[in-house]
């Protein structure tokens, strides 16, 4: 009879939860931009949303949750990385020093992205949370210049050209990040994948039932 592997308790609903819903509105919205602008606007929420209730739980949620849990420096990182291609590499519970600074990493892109995202939304259809910022924003330098004496038409003009350029800013912004996301998700399953193997167990399978073999198993 096969012994029995013990399993300890890891990663709660809240992380396991928000994993997968963050990558189905991820790449909702990565694949739908402005064809399907309703949809890529919702799950751009749900990205925001996730994004910010994971920093919100890096603070008070469970063990393995919490920042202070995995809080690794690059180095660390590296050597870690270093280890895992000899098969030498400690096995973490939590998350391994790799697996921290990736997630700080994506956490950062998903912020830049959503944000960038929703300037853009709110500059092309004043709508969004951003929509009063972007409407009652600081008139520029060089618009309250033209006020004094120029008319109206110079002034809308000059607003307009600033409006354009802001959005070009933030859609180049948006995209950037937006690919950027995508380059460090394909690192991070190919890293999911080399630490699987490794220390064979089933890194994919732990987020779904939130259960890892224990420190001796």
């Amino acid at each position: 009879m096969p012994e029995r592997i013990e399993t300890v308790k890891v990663w709660d609903p809240v992380v396991r939860i928000g994993h997968w819903v963050l990558v189905a509105a991820f790449f909702t919205a990565y694949f739908t931009e402005e064809e399907l602008l309703a949809q890529h606007v919702w799950a751009g929420y749900a990205v925001a949303g996730v994004v910010l209730l994971r920093i919100l739980w890096g603070f008070i949620g469970s063990e393995h949750a919490r920042f202070s849990d995995f809080l690794y420096s690059p180095v660390q990182a590296l050597r870690y990385l270093g280890r895992l291609a000899t098969h030498r590499a400690r096995r973490y519970i939590g998350h391994s020093p790799a697996g921290a600074v990736m997630i700080f990493a994506l956490l950062a892109s998903l912020a830049v992205t959503t944000f960038s995202g929703l300037e853009i939304y709110a500059i092309e259809e004043n709508a969004g949370p951003l929509a009063v910022v972007a409407a009652t924003g600081p008139p520029s330098l060089i618009n309250a210049a033209r006020a004094d004496g120029r008319g109206d038409e110079d002034s809308d003009a000059g607003a307009a050209g600033n409006s354009e350029a802001a959005e070009e800013f933030w859609e180049d912004i948006h995209e950037a990040s937006a690919n950027f996301t995508v380059f460090l998700v394909l690192l991070h399953v190919a890293g999911v994948l080399a630490a699987s193997f490794s220390h064979r167990e089933n890194l994919v399978k732990s987020m779904v039932t939130g259960r890892k073999r224990g420190k001796n198993g």
